[in-house]
C-alpha cells in the first residue's frame, strides 16, 4: 500500500499501457487496478498515434447551395477504414 501511494503516478501509467495492478496491504490482495476498456475510440487513436486532433476548432460547413446534395453522409477515405477496422 505505501509502494503504491509514493509512486502512484507510475502504477496508473502500468496500468494505462495493460497491465493489471493487484494492491496488498501486508501481503492480502484488496484491490486491483485495471485500464478502463471502453475508452473513446478518437482519443484511443490519438494516443496511439494513429490520428491527429486539428490545431484549430473547425469552422461551420457553408450552407447547402439550393439544388445541390448536401454533405456526403459516408466517407470512403482513410480514417472510415481505420474506424472500419477497429470496430472488428
Amino acid at each position: 500500500m505505501s509502494a503504491f501511494r509514493a509512486e502512484l503516478k507510475s502504477w496508473i501509467e502500468r496500468s494505462k499501457a495493460g497491465e493489471d495492478i493487484v494492491i496488498t496491504e501486508r501481503g492480502v490482495p484488496v484491490a486491483r487496478l485495471s485500464a478502463v476498456g471502453c475508452a473513446d475510440l478518437i482519443t484511443e487513436l490519438v494516443q496511439e498515434g494513429l490520428l491527429s486532433l486539428p490545431a484549430s476548432p473547425r469552422a461551420e460547413p457553408p450552407a447547402a447551395v439550393a439544388g445541390e446534395s448536401g454533405p456526403a453522409t459516408e466517407s470512403k477515405g482513410a480514417v472510415a477504414a481505420l474506424f472500419s477496422r477497429r470496430r472488428r
